[in-house]
């Protein structure tokens, strides 16, 4: 006894000593998070000298949030510290909601300033970045020529289609860079008008487009480098497929191997001939899709091979078979379902409801199908058994449900406790007949 009472006094500490970590816990949260509040209020004076009013109005509506949100995590301070008694729940709740409260103010307000620093930097850099965009268009410039001479060069040996991803690209990028100095010098006139908002969004504007610029420019130059090297992968799989195509008709004969190669060959014959302008890039999409599935049907028909399909009569047995177990199954749960517990009755579902995929996934009644495909009659089998297996324990248990409720038999069965109401006999039989007791089995073992 006594160290039960030692042990339940050294859990009564230990919750003690928590619910203390916890109320220090909740008064230190609740001062940083008043101190962050305080902080941040000064930032956003800042923000909005920098970037105007509009791009700091999430920030501020942020701080309003966290100051009502903390307004309530004081007042459950001061409800922890006024003269009506606490029990340690409240208090343990109370603490619990003031951390929690403090913990999202500050996530909050560490979201909205991270989202403001770079564009903060920025406005604070905007000379410097005005120095720099105009410096960065005036030698993009000089690149545009160089790329308009290599999309004719590429015009001469790549289709039209190949091209028309860059095709465009130097006078998009001729236009950007014109748009990105107009905008650098809307950002300095807005900037020297004290419009700080307006010159920080032409600033961001001018910045991007030199971006974009320089993507475009880049892209015709990766553009001829990508595309040799289409040209050499492509014929690396020409030469490929053709070995796949040999290696496949040594294999057994498959629909999908027939079809498989017939695409595959239809792939190589859609190749241009030597010196017709060719788009590489989906040539060798289409014989990579076709490779691919050459390599599937394949791949399938070995699996095939080596795992023979099982006869349509082996499949038809066992859908039967699942049939029979199903239906006894359920005619036993249906008639003592006053004593048949949750786990028979789950594994009946579970049958039931794989028997219904079954249906579902041959496309008719798997009873009358007369026909099932051979790229079925696996899957088909395994529902089929799957079914039969959870049919056959949902019986086994509905059977131990029914031995378990079922009345002793005995010399005083009809005496004694029987029909009074002891728990050993009449009880449990007649909690079964109102439970749905099939008045046929009743009948059957008063008679046997």
């Amino acid at each position: 006894m006594a160290g039960f009472w030692g042990k339940r006094k050294r859990e009564q500490q230990e919750v003690q000593a928590q619910d203390a970590d916890l109320a220090r816990n909740a008064q230190r949260a609740l001062v940083e998070a008043d101190e962050r509040l305080r902080v941040t209020g000064d930032e956003l004076i800042f923000a909005e000298a920098e970037l105007g009013g509009e791009s700091t109005r999430e920030l501020r509506e942020a701080l309003e949030s966290v100051r009502h949100h903390l307004g309530e995590a004081f007042h459950l301070h001061q409800l922890n510290h006024d003269d009506i008694p606490d029990t340690p729940e409240e208090l343990r709740t109370r603490n619990a909601r003031i951390v929690q409260l403090c913990e999202w103010a500050e996530e909050l307000l560490d979201d909205r300033t991270d989202a403001l620093a770079e564009r903060i930097a920025m406005a604070r850099r905007a000379p410097e970045i005005i120095v720099k965009v105009r410096a960065d268009a005036e030698r993009l410039r000089t690149r545009v020529p160089a790329a308009r001479d290599t999309v004719e060069r590429l015009g001469a040996r790549y289709s039209e289609e190949a091209l028309s991803q860059v095709a465009a690209n130097p006078s998009e990028a001729e236009q950007l860079l014109g748009f990105a100095e107009h905008s650098a010098g809307v950002a300095e006139r807005r900037r020297e008008a004290d419009q700080r908002e307006q010159a920080n969004l032409a600033l961001e504007a001018a910045t991007e487009a030199v971006r974009r610029a320089s993507t475009l420019l880049d892209a015709v130059e990766h553009f001829e480098v990508e595309a040799l090297r289409a040209e050499s992968t492509l014929s690396s799989i020409v030469e490929d497929s053709r070995e796949d195509i040999a290696s496949a008709l040594r294999e057994p004969s498959t629909p999908a191997i027939t079809k498989a190669v017939a695409d595959l060959q239809t792939a190589l014959s859609a190749l241009p001939a030597a010196g017709v302008n060719t788009d590489p890039f989906s040539q060798l999409s289409r014989l990579r899709e076709a490779n691919a599935a050459l390599d599937a049907a394949i791949t399938a028909a070995r699996e095939r091979a080596a795992r023979p399909l099982p006869p349509l009569e082996h499949v038809r047995h066992s859908i039967d078979d699942a049939d029979r177990q199903l239906a006894v199954a359920k005619d036993v749960i249906a008639g003592h379902r006053g004593w048949i517990g949750a786990d028979a009755r789950t594994r009946l579902a579970e049958a039931e409801r794989i028997r219904i995929d079954l249906d579902r996934y041959l496309g008719a009644s798997a009873a009358a199908a007369t026909h099932i495909d051979e790229d079925h009659r696996e899957q088909a089998m395994a529902m089929a058994r799957r079914t039969a297996f959870l049919a056959g324990e949902a019986l086994q248990l509905a059977q131990r449900d029914i031995d378990q409720a079922r009345p002793q038999q005995g010399p005083d069965q009809w005496g004694g406790g029987g029909w009074g109401g002891g728990r050993g006999s009449g009880g449990n039989m007649m909690g079964g007949i109102l439970g749905g007791l099939v008045i046929g089995s009743l009948l059957d073992g008063m008679f046997d």
